[in-house]
């Protein structure tokens, strides 16, 4: 079992910048394959970004690309989502999510999910 918390959130006008962070309990942490999704108001949740086990390969949305970055610290459990340039459509809560597989960008290949993080960017 892995259970996950994410902090972070908060409200940011368009441009500015967050960071997300993700604390996972277990001992298997390194193991996991790491994503974030995000839900906006009315919409379905969608790929943000991921991370594989050991921060090797990593996996963005288009919509992200080139302003979010994803790490990960395993000596720390965490796993992060640096957020520049942020824009109004941006605005979602953020979930954190572990699964078995590398990067993918489907909820079914992740099998543990957090309570999420509200962000909003106002214009």
């Amino acid at each position: 079992q892995v259970q996950l918390v994410e902090s972070g959130g908060g409200l940011v006008q368009a441009g500015g910048s967050l960071r997300l962070s993700c604390v996972a309990s277990g001992r298997t942490f390194g193991n996991y394959a790491m994503a974030w999704f995000r839900q906006g108001p009315g919409k379905e949740r969608e790929f943000v970004a991921a991370i594989n086990y050991n921060g090797g390969s990593t996996n963005y949305a288009d919509s992200v690309k080139g302003r979010f970055a994803v790490s990960r610290d395993n000596s720390k459990n965490t796993v992060n989502l640096q957020m520049n340039s942020l824009k109004p459509e941006d605005t979602a809560v953020y979930y954190c999510a572990a699964g078995p597989y590398s990067t993918r960008r489907g909820e079914s290949d992740y099998d543990y999910w957090g309570q999420g993080t509200q962000v909003t960017v106002s214009s």
